[in-house]
């Protein structure tokens, strides 16, 4: 005898993996239904980063209509989101720099996606992976409406246009941010710069520059090393020097010669003048 359809009825699915199966439906007047994967994510390797291991939900095939806020939105019901992270792709967190504003980030792909949803509890990813395949989860609804077609493209046009006020004050808080981690990066390089250094006999010798300048503790052996270099330096100085001085002796010499050999011609050619006769016949 057939089982009745009431006994499987608000039971979760599980498919291999570990991956429980949910389902979304766009808006109540849609029978469509869309299926996402979730799993409790556990990478040991990110047990310090920004998805703890006891409260961070991985999410499989989110459709491109759901943006992070609609996530936040869906999962709240479960519990207090954190924050929720989509991607392309599955991967570590990555953290490049400052966190810039969205007229200065290039748009993302339009395509299903994967996401991190971390809960303030971990007691709502067990609710979330209880939760009936057969109850579905609306996406739009009259409280929280989601646009989509040209309504979308709409949307999107008009929020492409950059408010002259909002964008100044991103500016400047994107620059308030830059002055005030240059200064750090100042600080610590200043504190690294008067360090004290130990030579190998234990003593410690620490110079400091004029004001302005930074400042560089030198050790016996560096000054060892700063000599032997001044010393390759003079030699090679003084070699080149005398390179110079060979050939300015050897251009003079040459000089010399011509100027000799040019006056024994003049005095030639006087004697040959002086030989010369009148011999009409």
């Amino acid at each position: 005898m057939a089982p009745s359809r009431s006994k499987h009825a608000n039971q979760t699915c599980v498919i291999p993996g570990g991956f429980t199966v949910l389902s979304l439906q766009f808006s109540t007047d849609i029978v469509a239904q869309h299926k996402i994967c979730v799993k409790e994510h556990r990478v040991r390797i990110e047990k310090t980063t920004q998805r703890p291991l006891d409260r961070t939900l991985f999410v499989l095939n989110i459709p491109p209509y759901c943006s992070e806020g609609v996530i936040k939105e869906l999962f709240s019901q479960f519990g207090p989101v954190q924050s929720v992270e989509l991607r392309e792709k599955p991967g570590s967190f990555e953290h490049s720099g400052p966190k810039l504003a969205k007229y200065f980030t290039p748009a993302q792909k339009q395509g299903f996606r994967v996401g991190y949803i971390v809960f303030q509890k971990a007691i709502s990813i067990t609710v979330v992976k209880s939760h009936p395949h057969d109850v579905p989860l609306v996406v739009s609804t009259e409280q929280r409406p989601v646009w989509t077609g040209l309504q979308k493209w709409i949307h999107q046009y008009k929020q492409s246009f950059a408010q002259p006020d909002k964008l100044q004050e991103a500016v400047d808080t994107f620059m308030q941010d830059y002055d005030t981690r240059k200064e750090q990066e100042a600080e610590g390089q200043k504190e690294d710069a008067e360090e004290q250094l130990e030579d190998e006999e234990g003593w410690i010798k620490v110079t400091r520059g004029k004001s302005g300048t930074k400042t560089r503790p030198h050790s016996e052996v560096s000054n060892q090393k700063a000599l032997q270099k001044e010393s390759r330096k003079r030699k090679r100085k003084e070699l080149m020097n005398f390179y110079t001085w060979q050939h300015r002796n050897t251009q003079k010499e040459h000089i010399a010669e011509l100027r000799k050999k040019f006056e024994e011609d003049k005095q030639r050619i006087a004697l040959l003048r002086a030989q010369r006769k009148f011999r009409p016949y």
